[in-house]
Order: C-alpha cells, then sequence, then structure tokens
C-alpha cells in the first residue's frame, strides 16, 4: 500500500500536465476527488504516464468511495507499459492480491515488481525478495523470460 501513495505523491510531468497534476493533487487532498478526475482526465487521455497512475491509485484505494479493481488495473497498466515505475510496482501488487483479475498471478508480479526495481523504484528489491520467498523456481523462471522479454523494451540502454 505505501507505493501507491508514493505514486499518488510523486510526479514527473511533463510541463504542460504538471499544471493538471498539481491541480488534481491539491484537489485530493481536499477530498474533492471527481474533481481531481476531470483535472487528470486530460493529460492521461493524452498518454501522461504520471495522471494514468494517478486515476489507478484513486480506483485502487478507493478515494472519494470510487473503488474499482478493474479499472485501476487498466490505468496502472497503461502506466506500467511506458515504464512508470510506480504504476509498475501498483501492477505487481495487483497481480499479486488478483486485483481486478480472476485471479492472483505471482509470477506475472514478480514481473512487475523487477521491473520497477530496474526502473528504479525505491521499494521495489524489498517486494521482488519477498515475493521470490515466497514462489516456486519454474514460477521464477517463468518470470524471468517474461522479464527479458519486457525488458529491453522497456529499458533498452539498461
Amino acid at each position: 500500500m505505501r507505493f501507491l501513495a508514493t505514486a499518488l505523491l510523486l510526479s514527473l510531468a511533463t510541463p504542460l500536465a504538471a499544471g493538471r497534476i498539481d491541480e488534481a493533487r491539491a484537489l485530493l487532498a481536499e477530498g474533492r476527488t471527481e474533481e481531481a478526475l476531470a483535472a487528470l482526465d486530460p493529460a492521461a487521455r493524452s498518454g501522461n504516464a504520471d495522471a494514468e497512475e494517478m486515476i489507478g491509485v484513486i480506483y485502487s484505494l478507493g478515494l472519494g468511495g470510487m473503488t474499482d479493481e478493474v479499472r485501476a488495473f487498466e490505468w496502472h497498466q497503461r502506466a506500467a507499459l511506458k515504464g512508470h515505475a510506480g504504476a509498475q510496482m501498483s501492477l505487481g501488487w495487483c497481480y499479486e492480491l488478483g486485483m481486478g483479475l480472476p485471479a492472483a498471478d505471482p509470477a506475472r508480479a514478480f514481473l512487475w515488481y523487477r521491473l520497477a526495481e530496474i526502473g528504479g523504484h525505491p521499494d521495489a528489491a524489498e517486494a521482488v525478495e519477498a515475493l521470490r520467498a515466497k514462489l516456486a523456481p519454474e514460477e521464477i523462471e517463468k518470470a524471468h523470460a517474461m522479464i527479458a522479454d519486457y525488458k529491453g523494451w522497456l529499458y533498452p540502454y539498461r
């Protein structure tokens, strides 16, 4: 849960979207969730990963009574596929708990935690090791194959 709150607070937004994201953050602090979503919507629909992740956090945490695990998963996924480390942590969390999915998928959770670690998320190494202790060797092997597929695409120079 800590990484979801961190994702909400952190922003590496582009200058155009930064104002909207800052506005949304202020609205959320005031408990004005619907207005925050309206402020985030243009940036998120334009593909801004920070805005997408914030919307995912709103639905994940149920801010303003807006709990929707499926929509949370979808918004986290959009940002995660753009290399957003906070969203990758959130997506790993979704897979680990089965949030917004028919069932949990620990190997995919491991995949996304590991990608978040590669992307520099400060809590990712801890999540990777905690999950590694729970996985069977074949699940870890499956995860490493997926990591290789995604890593070259998301982080070609790392």
